[in-house]
């Protein structure tokens, strides 16, 4: 089962706007969404359009984060349909969200159309990469074959650096995935450089090591060296932190003070 406490600002900053006072009694975050009937019918392409939007004017028209827009936004709707929230704001759904997702929208993710101009389709064209859409019609394996055990071995292993466990899995994704970014800005050398420097991270013993800070910083710095952006793994991440939180029980809050 999962479950997590939701703070009541989240569903308006979702929509980029946060109510200065949230409403005493907690709504359901998920069921107020209600993106999952519009997916249904193929008809959440203006919604998330809206929510890019709002992402390239506040970024000066670079995509930070489409693909995270994308696959939290169906993982919000399977919450919505499969999770029950109690009076005290606790949200437990009882099925895997991936599951819920391919099972309802599988075949509209991979039958919709294919943007002809954006990094995702040229990776497909180019490399075969079935990038965000493949990720998530699939019901996001890359989540829970890859991301959350490392999550949680990086947490079992680090236990007293909050931190670790969130950069084990970030490099366990960098090494599992074919990320389009990376495709895109490095070709098929590029990728594979960055997925070889992420294993050896980990095979070198990831963050059990005392040095691990050090050797981590060292990537990153060869990365930023070759514009190596691992961006897919970057939303990825980010879906695995919004699935542990609802596995744990974790508190899902934004702004910090609510």
């Amino acid at each position: 089962m999962l479950r997590s406490k939701v703070c009541p600002t989240n569903l308006n900053l979702i929509h980029g706007r946060v109510h200065a006072e949230p409403p005493r009694r907690p709504p359901d975050l998920y069921r107020s969404l209600a993106i999952f009937a519009a997916i249904r019918r193929a008809t959440t392409r203006p919604f998330f359009a809206e929510l890019e939007a709002a992402m390239l004017a506040a970024t000066g028209g670079v995509n930070t984060h489409r693909g995270t827009i994308f696959g939290l936004g169906l993982l919000c709707a399977a919450a919505g349909m499969t999770a029950n929230q109690s009076n005290d704001g606790v949200v437990a759904a009882p099925q895997k969200l991936g599951s819920v997702v391919t099972r309802n929208w599988g075949e509209d993710i991979r039958r919709g159309p294919i943007p002809l101009h954006n990094h995702g389709s040229e990776a497909l064209r180019r490399f075969g990469a079935s990038g965000a859409r493949g990720e998530a019609a699939a019901g996001f394996p890359s989540i829970y074959s890859i991301g959350l055990p490392a999550l949680r071995f990086g947490r079992a292993i680090a236990p007293r650096d909050s931190t670790a466990g969130v950069v084990q899995a970030c490099f366990a994704l960098i090494a599992g995935v074919r990320d389009t970014n990376l495709l895109h800005r490095g070709g098929a050398d590029g990728a594979r450089y960055a997925s070889e420097a992420a294993a050896t991270f980990l095979r070198n013993g990831g963050v059990g090591t005392r040095d691990w800070h050090r050797r981590a910083a060292a990537v990153h710095a060869e990365f930023v060296a070759r514009r190596l952006s691992p961006g897919g793994c970057a939303d990825l991440l980010a879906m695995t932190l919004f699935v542990d939180a609802l596995e744990t029980g974790t508190p899902l809050k934004w702004p910090p003070s609510c």
